[in-house]
């Protein structure tokens, strides 16, 4: 007997800390990760390797991309380019495309498309950014070390365009 009121008060414990009313618990599980496409050019060596006056030009871009796999589960790409140049020649130029599948349940829908594009890219960064690092210090540079990227703000700003697209198609 007092096994069964233990037993219905978990299941009542259980049923109250269900964030979305489906019995399901909201969760991101990293399932893999990936080196999709690694690509590292220094067209100028090994004269580009020669130190300098001044520091290099450094344009650095991302994109986050995802795709559904199957139910719950996403494929997310970072994408990062970072192009080094002094004057008129590049010193380097290395662009990572890693990805990460995911399992994301439990979410209300509306939250789906933040936590794909915010916290998965979050997730994955560290290691990207490890990538960047080993494939400019292998090249013969420094170890280029990207500052940590708001993509909270990326999203907002993403979200913020496709919102004003579709305003200007509507008129």
């Amino acid at each position: 007997m007092a096994d069964e009121k233990t037993k219905e008060k978990e299941a009542a414990g259980a049923a109250a800390t269900t964030g979305n009313g489906n019995g399901a618990q909201p969760s991101l599980n990293v399932l893999a990760q990936y080196v999709k496409d690694l690509s590292f050019e220094s067209p100028g060596a090994p004269n580009s390797l020669r130190g300098r006056d001044q520091a290099p030009n450094i344009n650095i871009n991302v994109n986050v991309n995802a795709n559904s796999i199957s139910e719950n589960e996403y494929d997310v790409n970072l994408m990062l380019t970072a192009k080094a140049s002094h004057q008129d020649s590049v010193l380097f130029n290395v662009e990572l495309a890693y990805g990460g599948v995911f399992r994301v349940a439990g979410f209300p829908k509306e939250h789906v498309l933040p936590v794909l594009f915010i916290e998965c890219p979050r997730l994955l960064f560290p290691f990207a950014r490890q990538i960047i690092a080993d494939a400019t210090r292998n090249g013969g540079f420094p170890p280029l070390m990207l500052d940590p990227i708001d993509f909270a703000q990326i999203f907002q700003k993403k979200v913020a365009e496709d919102q004003a697209k579709a305003k200007a198609q509507a008129s």
